[in-house]
C-alpha cells in the first residue's frame, strides 16, 4: 500500500545473499576480491575500460563525479528540478568546494541543447561570471522522463563542443534502460556520458550505489576525495558484493522492469489525471485534496507534489496484485 518511495523498499534476495556470501575475513577497504572485480565486470557491461568507484549514497556518487569534472571556482549545468539542485543539501557545492551550479529548464525535468545553449551563451568569459565546467542530466528524470540515446548524444555533441563534462544521475538508470531496451553503452559513453552515477539502492540495493567513469583520467583525484568525504567503507566488499550480484543474470534489469511495469498499471487506470508521460516507475497524478485524502483513507502512502498533485512511485517487489487495489481506486475517484 506504500507508494511514496522506491528507497523505502526492501533489498532484493540477491543482495542480501551476497552480503552473506561477502561475510568472510578479506582484504579491507577496496583491496577485497569483490571491489578489485568491478573494473572487469563493469568494462563488460558496458562494451569499454571503465573505472567503477563503489559509494553508500546516491548523493556522494552525483557529488564526486561533479567534483571530478568542476574546479571550485567552475559552474555545473543543470535542470531547475535536478536532483543536485533541490534534494542535496548543497552535497554539490560541498564536495566540489563552492562550484555553482547553473539552471535551465525543460519539460519533464529533461534539457534541451536549446535550454543548455542559452544558458552557456548568456555567460561572459570573464573572470566576473563562474565559466560552465560540466552539464548534469538525470536519466529517468525527476518527473519519470527518459532520455533517448539520441537525445544523450545530441547534449553529448553540444558538451564537447563546448569543452563541458557530461555526467549523468543514474539513480533510476536501470529503469530507462528497461524503458528503452537498448544496451548501458548506448546510453552512456556512446553519446559522450563521461561519468555515470549507477543506483541500486532504489532497484533493489541494500546501500550500494556505483560511480561508473567513462574518462579513467578522472579516477586518480576522486579516490582521495572519496576517502576525504568519509566514503571509503572498511569493509567495502559488502558493497561490491551487491553490485555484482544484481549484475549476475540481469537482476538490475528484472527488478527495473517490474517497477515499470506496475507503473504502467497505475498510468492506464490515472487517464487524462497524468501529468506526464509515464516512462519509468514514477507516476504523476492530478488530484484534488479530498480526492487524495480519500485514497489516504483507504491506506495508500504517497507523496503530495505541489497544489492539486501527488507522485507515485512503484518499487522493484510490488507485484500486479499489490498495485491493482490502487489502480482501482484511482479509476474510481
Amino acid at each position: 500500500m506504500r507508494f511514496f518511495s522506491d528507497n523505502a523498499a526492501p533489498a532484493c534476495a540477491e543482495a542480501l545473499a551476497a552480503l552473506a556470501a561477502a561475510n568472510v575475513m578479506d582484504t579491507a577497504y577496496d583491496g577485497d576480491a569483490w571491489s578489485k572485480a568491478l573494473d572487469a565486470r563493469l568494462s563488460a557491461l558496458f562494451e569499454a575500460p571503465v573505472r567503477a568507484l563503489w559509494v553508500p549514497s546516491g548523493t556522494a556518487a552525483n557529488c564526486l563525479a561533479l567534483a571530478a569534472m568542476c574546479p571550485p571556482h567552475g559552474a555545473i549545468l543543470c535542470h531547475r528540478d535536478a536532483h543536485i539542485q533541490n534534494d542535496e543539501c548543497g552535497a554539490p557545492e560541498f564536495y566540489t568546494h563552492g562550484a555553482k551550479l547553473l539552471l535551465a529548464d525543460g519539460a519533464g525535468a529533461k534539457l534541451t541543447p536549446q535550454a543548455i545553449g542559452a544558458v552557456l551563451d548568456a555567460t561572459r568569459n570573464d573572470v566576473h561570471q563562474v565559466q560552465p565546467h560540466a552539464v548534469s542530466i538525470t536519466n529517468a528524470t525527476e518527473y519519470g522522463r527518459v532520455y533517448t540515446p539520441d537525445e544523450v548524444a545530441t547534449i553529448g555533441a553540444l558538451c564537447r563542443a563546448r569543452g563541458l563534462g557530461l555526467h549523468m544521475d543514474g539513480a533510476r538508470f536501470a529503469n530507462a534502460v528497461a524503458f528503452l531496451g537498448c544496451t548501458p553503452a548506448e546510453l552512456t559513453w556512446r553519446g559522450g556520458v563521461d561519468a555515470l552515477s549507477f543506483g541500486f539502492i532504489k532497484n533493489g540495493g541494500m546501500f550500494a550505489e556505483l560511480l561508473v567513469f567513462f574518462r579513467p583520467e578522472l579516477v586518480d583525484a576522486t579516490l582521495y576525495r572519496r576517502k576525504r568525504a568519509g566514503m571509503l567503507l572498511s569493509k567495502g566488499r559488502y558493497l561490491a558484493a551487491q553490485v555484482l550480484a544484481m549484475l549476475d543474470g540481469d537482476v538490475w534489469l528484472r527488478n527495473a522492469r517490474a517497477a515499470n511495469a506496475g507503473a504502467a498499471l497505475i498510468a492506464a487506470a490515472a487517464g487524462d489525471r497524468l501529468i506526464h508521460p509515464v516512462e519509468a516507475n514514477e507516476v504523476f497524478l492530478k488530484v484534488t485534496p479530498d480526492e487524495a485524502a480519500s485514497l489516504r483513507a483507504r491506506g495508500f502512502d504517497f507523496y503530495d507534489w505541489g497544489p492539486g498533485e501527488a507522485r507515485l512511485v512503484v518499487s522493484w517487489h510490488q507485484s500486479s496484485e499489490d498495485i491493482r487495489p490502487l489502480a482501482d481506486a484511482i479509476a474510481a475517484l
